[in-house]
């Protein structure tokens, strides 16, 4: 294997907004990473919970500043204007990487030097940290080790905390859309996805919480279409309107599922 390159550097943006009860376990699995070049930045949307107050505990560990935002993308592109990695992502304020996380990315982007941009599997989590959902995973696990952009068009089955990419590809790719609320992560892989092939690592990077008051939970009908019209957009604009019926059934299977699983856990 070739032997991961320390100068190669990392930046995560952590975007947030009264996140007070999270972000302090989000920013200390950023700082335990043992891959020492890395980078934390949290963009704070000019909280008044008591997250400043956290953040200041760090020092120079980090970096951040607090103001008001137009929301998660703005704050996101502010951060990556920011970043000096050479390697970038953001980690929303209640996700947490798994150890060794930065060291495996690290690892396959100095390996391979035609790989733009990647990712790895992702657990869910409880607000306690406990994991739940697997069903859901295994499903998006199923469809990462199989990788078809056209199925990307279709499902958003790449899990947004375990991404990294490029800073340069990044840039070419462009900011992240602030309009799009609820799918700009979506929207941005299948901008970068028209371009290049991800690569994988077939190891948990990272855990993304669900927990009652998160836009995933509160919003999943509405995300769902929103991801069914993006896909569509792309679909149509690159001329594979084939994909159009497969988006809708895929939008309303997503939502029947996780309307079982929301009786389930009343």
């Amino acid at each position: 294997m070739t032997e991961p390159d320390a100068t190669l550097k990392i930046s995560v943006v952590v975007p947030s907004y009264n996140s007070a009860r999270f972000i302090e376990e989000t920013v200390q699995s950023i700082l335990d990473q043992d891959y020492p070049a890395k980078e934390c930045i949290v963009i704070d949307g000019g909280s008044n919970d008591g997250t400043v107050e956290i953040l200041k505990k760090y020092g120079d560990r980090i970096k951040w500043l607090s103001e008001k935002d137009k929301g998660q993308s703005d704050a996101i592109n502010k951060g990556m204007k920011l970043a000096q990695g050479e390697i970038v992502t953001y980690l929303c304020a209640d996700d947490v990487y798994e150890p060794g996380c930065l060291q495996k990315v690290a690892d396959l982007f100095t390996a391979n030097k035609n790989c733009q941009w990647l990712y790895g599997k992702c657990r869910i989590v409880s607000e306690s940290g406990r994991e739940i959902r697997r069903p859901i995973t295994w499903y998006k696990v199923f469809w990462q080790k199989r990788y078809s952009y056209n199925w990307l068009l279709v499902s958003n089955f790449i899990a947004q905390p375990a991404v990294f990419w490029r800073r340069d590809k990044g840039a070419a790719t462009g900011l992240f859309d602030i309009n799009a609320h609820l799918t700009m992560d979506y929207d941005y892989w299948l901008r970068m996805g028209s371009q290049h092939k991800p690569g994988f690592i077939n190891a948990y990077l990272a855990d993304f919480r669900w927990h009652p008051v998160s836009k995933s939970a509160t919003g999943f009908t509405a995300a769902s279409k929103a991801a069914r019209d993006t896909g569509r957009k792309y679909a149509v604009a690159q001329k594979r309107g084939f994909l159009v019926p497969l988006q809708y059934l895929n939008c309303f299977t997503i939502v029947a599922v996780y309307s079982v699983l929301r009786l389930f856990q009343k």
